[in-house]
């Protein structure tokens, strides 16, 4: 009777310790109308705009900006070179790469614009890059195609698979 009545009186004190320890899955915390300025050496190099911001710890920390971004790219004179915005996107601190989805729409300084589904930016090379399906449209034409690897700024970029029709100079020099 007394072996019953403990393992009884285990049971319940081992369900209240994982009820105590239990973590919480939501974010630690959540900001809002947030506005991040990245610097180098005392110099703006962007402005993250995001009307929210989660931050999560797990094995690996991010932050997720739920209802998307906003972000303004400068030169060293504090020029706007490029904007990129996108209606969702996750941070990943540690790997310095920001996953952007939905949406996502590139302009750089020539006006030049880049529109995917996913765009996947990697702050460490300053590179963006996609394997998803992309529409490139410039001053004279429009490009299509699955894939794009570009530097950060956009100002130089290449399309992976193009497809459509391409206007071809057959004039020689």
């Amino acid at each position: 009777m007394l072996l019953v009545g403990m393992a009884a009186s285990c049971q319940s004190d081992l369900e209240t310790i994982e009820e105590v320890t239990r973590q919480e899955e939501g974010p630690l915390e959540s900001l809002y109308d947030v506005e991040l300025i990245y610097s180098d050496y005392g110099r703006i190099r962007m402005i993250l705009n995001s009307p929210q911001m989660n931050r999560f710890e797990n094995d690996e920390s991010y932050l997720e900006l739920p209802q998307g971004l906003h972000v303004v790219f400068y030169d060293t004179l504090k020029r706007e070179t490029s904007s990129m915005t996108a209606r969702y996107a996750i941070n990943y601190e540690d790997r310095e790469l920001i996953e952007a989805r939905d949406d996502v729409v590139v302009i750089n300084e020539a006006g030049e614009k880049l529109n995917t589904e996913e765009l996947i930016w990697n702050q460490k090379e300053e590179t963006i890059r996609s394997d998803k399906f992309v529409k490139v449209t410039t001053e004279d034409e429009v490009t299509y195609g699955t894939g794009l690897e570009a530097d950060e700024r956009f100002d130089h970029w290449r399309i992976l698979q193009p497809h459509g029709t391409f206007r071809v100079d057959t004039q020689r020099e």
